[in-house]
C-alpha cells in the first residue's frame, strides 16, 4: 500500500473528499503501480488516462459507500415537531 494515499471516506476525512483529494490519491496509486513519479513523454497519455480512470472509480466507490452511523450529506432528514 502506498503510504501517501490517505483514506478519503468519512469519518476518517472530516468532510467529503474533494476532486483534488481524489485526483491526488489516483495519481499516487498510478505512480506506485507504474514505478514512475512522472512518465516520459511517450508514456504521458497512458499515464494520464490511468489517473483519470482510477479517479473516476474512486469517486464512484466513495459515492456508493454507506458508513454505518453516519447519514449521507445529500439526504435530508424529516424534522420532528
Amino acid at each position: 500500500m502506498c503510504r501517501s494515499i490517505k483514506t478519503l471516506r468519512p469519518p476518517v476525512l472530516p468532510g467529503e473528499a474533494t476532486d483534488e483529494d481524489i485526483h491526488a490519491a489516483a495519481l499516487q496509486y498510478v505512480r506506485k503501480v507504474s514505478g514512475f513519479r512522472a512518465p516520459a513523454a511517450h508514456n504521458r497519455e497512458v499515464f494520464e488516462r490511468a489517473v483519470a480512470a482510477v479517479a473516476e472509480a474512486t469517486a464512484e466507490l466513495l459515492d456508493g459507500l454507506e458508513v454505518k452511523g453516519r447519514t449521507r450529506p445529500n439526504v435530508e432528514l424529516a424534522s420532528i415537531d
